[in-house]
């Protein structure tokens, strides 16, 4: 189980109500960050999200509302003299970019950042891995380069049928923890009870889709495919829909159709223009597609869970 935060729901300008484009990914006491807009680093405080933890950020694309907070959350964990590495993915050139801003030269920094940098053409890549998870890039369909991201939880070890071990000599403990991971034990009368039989399949873990700026594409959909959480812009309503293929963005239905054909549980709108004070009508709009849709809402928490409903709690 993780937790998505969305930091920022806005498109291209803040305003009093919306941040800009940035989402956090909490889990086990570590915090991933999907864009980086300016005044992130504030959500991060206002979310009670530890900036200490950051282990990774993902950027999809080099338009300022997704980007111009990075220099500055750099620059506050290097005073707050970070010492672990901190990974940071984007398009080719970002580097270059957060390099070039003084005081985030390479001899500077106390900690040390590992770039991961896609190049446009390129198909899919896994830019992420840890024990437990896994974040993958696919190319979305913007007017400049653009890529999206999937984070999926490894799978998890089958359930263990406590009765039948029990029945086979096997105490719970250590003996039960090596059933789960697949592993055969050995009992104090020297018998070796193996897991075949005791434990079940591997259950698939969860899975969060992370698609901005794009028109609906083939990149966005695989992203998407049966993702326990979609997390997919809506700039615009059915009325701007000639604005949005203008600017390479997406409507309301159009990220319901998405999230329907990709198979997605359920899906959250996000980057709302500044003309739509209230998202309730793009909502409207996607729920006649697909009606697991909510508008995400910026600090509240989302808990997701495999093969469960997105739970939702208050944030702040």
């Amino acid at each position: 189980m993780f937790t998505v935060v969305p930091l920022g729901t806005g498109s291209a300008i803040p305003t009093r109500h919306r941040g800009l484009s940035a989402t956090a990914v909490w889990r086990e006491g570590r915090l991933l960050l999907f864009d980086c807009g300016e005044g992130t680093q504030f959500r991060l405080l206002e979310a009670g999200l530890n900036r200490a933890r950051l282990d990774a950020v993902f950027v999809t694309h080099f338009h300022g509302d997704h980007l111009y907070g990075l220099p500055g959350l750099i620059t506050t964990l290097a005073l707050l003299d970070r010492a672990h590495p901190l990974t940071i993915v984007g398009p080719v050139g970002i580097e270059d970019i957060v390099r070039g801003i003084p005081g985030l030269a390479r001899d500077w920094l106390p900690f040390a950042i590992r770039w991961v940098e896609l190049e446009e053409g390129f198909g899919h890549a896994v830019v992420y891995e840890d024990d437990a998870l896994t974040v993958e890039a696919r190319p979305l369909d913007h007017r400049v380069f653009a890529a999206g991201y999937r984070l999926t939880e490894k799978p998890r070890p089958g359930r263990l049928d406590a009765g039948a071990a029990r029945a086979a000599g096997v105490r719970e403990g250590p003996l039960f923890a090596a059933l789960k991971r697949g592993e055969a034990v050995t009992l104090a009368d020297g018998a070796v009870v193996r897991p075949d039989g005791l434990v079940g399949p591997e259950r698939p873990g969860a899975s969060f889709a992370y698609c901005l700026d794009t028109r609906p594409c083939a990149g966005g959909r695989q992203l998407a495919e049966g993702a326990t959480l979609l997390l997919h812009e809506a700039t615009f309503g059915d009325e701007h829909a000639d604005q949005a293929r203008e600017t390479g963005h997406s409507t309301a239905r159009e990220a319901a159709e998405v999230a329907r054909d990709a198979g997605a549980e359920r899906l959250l709108l996000t980057h709302f223009s500044a003309r739509y004070t209230d998202p309730a009508p793009l909502v409207a709009e996607a729920r006649a597609v697909f009606p697991n849709t909510d508008a995400a809402e910026e600090l509240r928490r989302y808990d997701v869970r495999a093969s469960e409903s997105v739970q939702q709690e208050s944030g702040g």
